[in-house]
């Protein structure tokens, strides 16, 4: 229940509320608390070399750890480029993540970016006015025109996902990756690029990458990263190929597959009642793919 972020209710999982606790979504990473007994991840999320700085035990899910709904709400309207404020034929990076998730070296590469496609513009969720007053001197600084940063303003999951479906590619933030904008990002038809790192919140895009069959949009330095973003935003038809393959595989493959997910991690809350049941201690848990076994 949201780990240790404000209105958290770690005090009810520290009376032992029930036998078995598990922390999931609510909190990226181990809580280091003795009274969680597992967390749910996959081995993509936490990967051997990482698996000794967690205090729970893990139940390892075979795709991705991020739960998704295969039907969320329809837009009443599909909004044009020009009514939120974006060109109409220039490339459009999006970046529409939550500002603390932002940090220099991603910023910086950014500005390049567009200094080095013509026309295009750096598209950023809307926060606060420091925030926002910022970004625009920052990018005033690394000689970028600030008028080609454009704000969005925060709306229904709806009419989010309609305008995200205007974006041409989406930038990852390093430290802290897009975690459900991501996901939201690929159900809407937009690629995500991203750099993994070493930590639980620098590996959940890649995460879900795998888990819609795109990994070659996975870097893993700033250099990969800056290299193949201007490559897809100059290579019209490289882009678009990526697109067809990521509306076919919305279909085919893990990442949206709601009842597949809802079939795994079901089998994950079984092995560790089964554990307890029968009176052994928590241990990491590996559940089996079911689409392997069908």
């Amino acid at each position: 229940m949201t780990g240790h972020t404000s209105r958290n209710r770690l005090g009810i999982f520290a009376l032992r509320a029930a036998p078995i606790q598990i922390s999931y979504l609510g909190y990226p990473g181990t809580t280091g608390a003795p009274f969680f007994d597992y967390m749910i991840a996959d081995r993509r999320l936490i990967p051997p070399e990482q698996r000794a700085y967690y205090s729970e035990k893990i139940i390892y899910l075979p795709h991705q750890y991020q739960a998704q709904d295969d039907h969320p709400p329809l837009p009443a309207h599909m909004p044009s480029r020009a009514e939120l404020g974006l060109p109409d034929r220039g490339f459009v990076f999006c970046a529409i993540n939550n500002s603390y998730k932002i940090g220099p070296a991603e910023f910086a590469i950014w500005t390049r970016l567009l200094k080095q496609v013509e026309g295009s513009v750096l598209w950023m969720l809307r926060s606060d006015a420091v925030f926002e007053r910022n970004m625009l001197c920052r990018a005033a600084v690394e000689g970028v025109d600030p008028a080609r940063i454009i704000f969005c303003d925060r709306s229904g999951l709806a009419d989010y996902l309609a305008k995200l479906t205007l974006a041409d590619l989406f930038l990852d933030s390093f430290t802290y990756n897009a975690g459900a904008t991501a996901s939201h990002a690929l159900w809407a038809g937009l690629p995500v690029l991203t750099r993994t790192g070493a930590g639980y919140t620098a590996r959940m895009a890649g995460s879900l990458l795998h888990a819609i069959g795109l990994p070659e949009l996975i870097t893993t330095s700033d250099q990969d990263y800056e290299a193949l973003a201007l490559a897809l935003a100059t290579d019209p038809e490289r882009l678009a190929r990526i697109k067809t393959k990521l509306g076919a595989n919305r279909a085919t493959e893990p990442l949206f597959d709601t009842n597949l997910f809802t079939h795994h991690i079901e089998l994950g809350y079984q092995h560790a009642y089964q554990r307890y049941f029968i009176g052994l201690a928590p241990d990491d848990i590996d559940v089996a793919d079911r689409r392997t076994a069908r």
